[in-house]
């Protein structure tokens, strides 16, 4: 009698230790899920901007740091998503690949970019501090993609007629000014396309329109809006919830005098694939007329 009872409560810790077990490969296999759907998976951010300077809607697809890598989102994955958008243009704002990889790595953007322009949308790019080697550089100009390296272009498209501005600068000087290079068009959209945000000396130029990449969003966000875990421009921690007042231009679209600014947070899991509540994404700006 002894000997069955024994033998019952050992089977009832059995089924309890392979239940523990069971929870635990449960609780792994859904975590695992959770990081890879954070990291490498696409998704499509949508923003509306509205204007008195537009009286046609224009659509604009944004890119950004792929860090391009053997693990990382594909370019069809990539060319998929902007072709479902349909957009008029193509901006891509720098660090395409990472600074000392391969020819092999570093000429994926080049081909994401000659696709991009074959399935019929023009590609306006300027470079950021990863990728500015003169090779990639002329490979994308061999390919039609226009690089704008302090630069700019008229478009004329739907009866608009928009003045796109590219600068390389990788890092800004305090005595940086864009209103030293350029005097804004006011019969145009002005458009000012730079890798590294720079809030201040961005609202100051005024642009209609700043499109930035460089912050990946900060990698990983908190959830209910509540901003990213950790700021590397100011460097500090939970910058929302601590340091209230600071302004912090991880992500998102930014309001100034005249203008707005739109920092998307890009492709790529660089410098390692810690995204969490930020998934990869391309963001499809959608330009119309106000009232």
């Amino acid at each position: 009698m002894a000997s069955g009872k024994k033998k019952n409560a050992d089977n009832i810790s059995k089924k309890k230790k392979e239940k523990k077990k069971s929870a635990k490969w449960l609780c792994l296999f859904l975590l695992a899920g959770i990081w890879w759907f954070s990291n490498f998976t696409l998704k499509t951010t949508e923003v509306t901007i509205s204007s008195t300077k537009i009286s046609s809607k224009i659509r604009i697809a944004v890119l950004s740091d792929q860090h391009v890598s053997k693990l990382g989102i594909s370019n069809k994955t990539i060319l998929k998503t902007i072709c479902r958008a349909e957009p008029d243009m193509v901006f891509i704002l720098g660090d395409m690949y990472t600074s000392g990889s391969d020819w092999e790595l570093m000429h994926k953007p080049v081909e994401l970019a000659k696709d991009v322009i074959s399935s019929g949308y023009p590609v306006y790019c300027v470079t950021g501090e990863h990728d500015y080697d003169e090779r990639y550089i002329e490979e994308l100009k061999k390919v039609s993609a226009k690089v704008l390296a302090y630069d700019e272009e008229y478009v004329e498209l739907k009866g608009e007629r928009l003045r796109i501005i590219g600068i390389d600068n990788v890092y800004y000087s305090p005595t940086f000014d864009l209103k030293n290079e350029y005097t804004l068009d006011g019969d145009s959209f002005n458009i000012l396309l730079a890798h590294i945000p720079n809030y201040d000396k961005f609202a100051y130029f005024g642009a209609d329109l700043t499109i930035c990449a460089d912050t990946h969003g900060e990698m990983a966000q908190l959830p209910f809006g509540l901003g990213p875990i950790y700021c590397s421009e100011k460097d500090v921690w939970l910058p929302k919830l601590l340091n209230k007042e600071l302004e912090i231009y991880d992500k998102g679209l930014f309001d100034y005098d005249g203008g707005k600014m739109f920092i998307t947070s890009g492709i790529g899991v660089y410098p390692a694939p810690v995204r969490f509540n930020n998934r990869p994404e391309v963001a499809v700006i959608d330009l119309i007329p106000k009232g």
